[in-house]
């Protein structure tokens, strides 16, 4: 099995969750703004990291935070540190230690040493929840091409016998190490995966084809996760996609017809949410998928509106975008979860325009507030 997944074969078994710590490290250059401020958007980055855990069906039973100037190069958070939260593993039976960081190879490694537990940084976590979430044969592929590749970087661990073995008939020079075999079954299968994404690929392209000799516009909702873009894309189409207050509850692009008047209809593209520091890897894998986003006629940026650091969300989806090359597509923001702001800031409607086109519309799918007003921005932009 591979170490990405969260939950060995035993906690399966059992249907327990596994039990996991959560390691912060505040940087001195880790966030802008004053003391208070930087302490409020640590906290937040370790509750989405907490949510991630939940999502991964993890249960953390503690949380470690320290503070560093940078990165101790071969365990991350220092020999001390590192000493301490041993500790911790031990008294707590923690299963698992989740870093809300990125860690090198090697620091993952020393740190599996130290702590007698498997160690998985942000981007493993991210890729452990995807494989469990991925629905669609195009979404496993993905899953795994983008596991694979993460893992190929990681391949320097736990082999005793790495001296070259003795060459055979067949075999070009010396013979390989383990290590080296290893690598090279992984390129292999990397290099069959992307060929059946290939294929994929081109099926998704030829429908693609279809939609737009239709004539009909393309609205592709985006944001970061857990901002009620499915709930909304359910709202919108009378759907029944899968929408949870949980992080990357979607994972597979589904598309609708939407019918917004009687000279109006669109077709709206729900999509996978994007988050903080989101694997190149995983950009990369998806990028299938995420052409849906990147070949849209108009984006609708889906912002939780009621997140303490919702402007920095703002930023990390049009970073995405920029890397999938979707950042010159117009976006209408639409500003959501306003229902759980203070009375006096629960305005729904249309914010502010741009020209002659709606720019923001502010809504809450739960409460349906100012869903009337987004159908009427849609409409401009549809026909635009």
């Amino acid at each position: 099995m591979s170490r990405q997944h969260m939950v060995s074969q035993t906690d399966k078994n059992s249907n327990q969750p596994e039990r996991v710590l959560l390691v912060g490290v505040l940087f001195a250059d880790s966030f802008r703004g004053n003391a208070e401020m930087r302490q409020a958007l640590f906290q937040a980055a370790l509750a989405e990291t907490r949510d991630l855990v939940a999502a991964g069906d993890g249960e953390v039973v503690d949380v470690a935070v320290c503070n560093r100037d940078k990165p101790h190069p071969a365990l991350f958070v220092g020999t001390g540190k590192a000493e301490e939260l041993a500790e911790q593993v031990a008294e707590l039976k923690v299963d698992l230690v989740v870093f809300n960081h990125g860690l090198s190879p090697t620091q993952e490694r020393s740190l599996e040493k130290i702590l007698q537990c498997r160690v998985l940084d942000r981007v493993g976590l991210i890729l452990a929840i995807f494989a469990q979430r991925a629905q669609s044969q195009e979404g496993k592929l993905q899953v795994e091409l983008a596991q694979l590749t993460h893992l190929a970087g990681r391949l320097v661990r736990g082999y005793g016998h790495l001296q070259s073995q003795k060459g055979g008939i067949g075999m070009k020079g010396p013979g390989e190490t383990q290590l080296e075999t290893d690598r090279r079954k992984i390129r292999q299968k990397i290099t069959a995966l992307k060929k059946q994404l290939n294929e994929v690929q081109k099926q998704r392209a030829t429908r693609r084809k279809a939609r737009q000799n239709s004539g009909i516009k393309t609205f592709a909702l985006v944001g970061y996760t857990n901002a009620g873009k499915s709930s909304l894309f359910n709202r919108l189409t009378k759907s029944d996609v899968l929408a949870k207050d949980q992080l990357f509850a979607t994972l597979d692009p589904t598309a609708r017809r939407l019918y917004l008047n009687e000279q109006t209809s669109i077709l709206l593209t729900d999509t996978v949410g994007f988050v903080r520091d989101l694997p190149h890897t995983l950009v990369a894998a998806f990028a299938a998928t995420l052409e849906e986003t990147a070949l849209a006629d108009v984006l609708l940026h889906i912002v939780d509106a009621n997140h303490p650091d919702y402007l920095r969300q703002i930023d990390d989806v049009n970073t995405v975008l920029t890397e999938i090359y979707a950042d010159h597509i117009p976006q209408l923001l639409v500003y959501n979860k306003i229902d759980r702001l203070p009375e006096s800031e629960r305005i729904a409607g249309i914010l502010s325009d741009n020209g002659n086109k709606p720019a923001a519309v502010r809504i809450s799918v739960t409460e349906n507030m100012g869903l009337t007003a987004l159908r009427e921005a849609m409409i401009v932009w549809a026909n635009d």
